[in-house]
């Protein structure tokens, strides 16, 4: 009968303290991640901008704004709303690195998405090789049987 090679030496209880550490830390993150607030504004400060978990929090349109035309305003609001959405995503980025450390850190393959299909394509692979094992030894089993 063929072993379970390293499967069998896996320390449950390591794993699943580890696990736990991981969902505490994301816990914990959950919770800080309303106080992230993205904020920006033009050079002039005409235009100032919040943005949060749930998108735009304050716009502050300065008294001399509404001066401006109308698309000039347009393109100062959705610039500083951008770089306010910037400026949140670099803090959650942030949080997370110092939550899960930079190789562990979710955010990471926002930035680099090949970087995720990759893992996704190995995280497949082993899927595969491991069926096909399994799928091998239950085949044995029948012939043994004679089923």
């Amino acid at each position: 009968m063929q072993g379970f090679g390293d499967f069998a030496n896996i320390d449950i209880d390591k794993l699943i303290k580890k696990a736990d550490e991981h969902f505490a830390r994301m816990e914990e993150f959950q919770k800080v991640m309303d106080s992230y607030v993205g904020r920006a504004q033009d050079e002039d400060g005409l235009v100032v901008v919040e943005y949060g978990q749930e998108g735009l929090r304050e716009l502050y349109l300065h008294p001399k704004a509404p001066r401006l035309p109308s698309g000039d305003l347009a393109d100062l609001i959705k610039a500083a709303v951008q770089e306010a959405a910037a400026d949140l995503q670099r803090q959650i980025n942030e949080g997370m690195t110092a939550a899960f450390g930079e190789a562990d850190n979710p955010m990471r393959y926002i930035n680099d998405p090949e970087a995720a299909t990759k893992q996704l394509k190995e995280a497949e692979a082993a899927y595969n090789r491991t069926f096909d094992d399994v799928m091998g030894e239950l085949d044995r089993i029948r012939r043994r049987l004679e089923l």
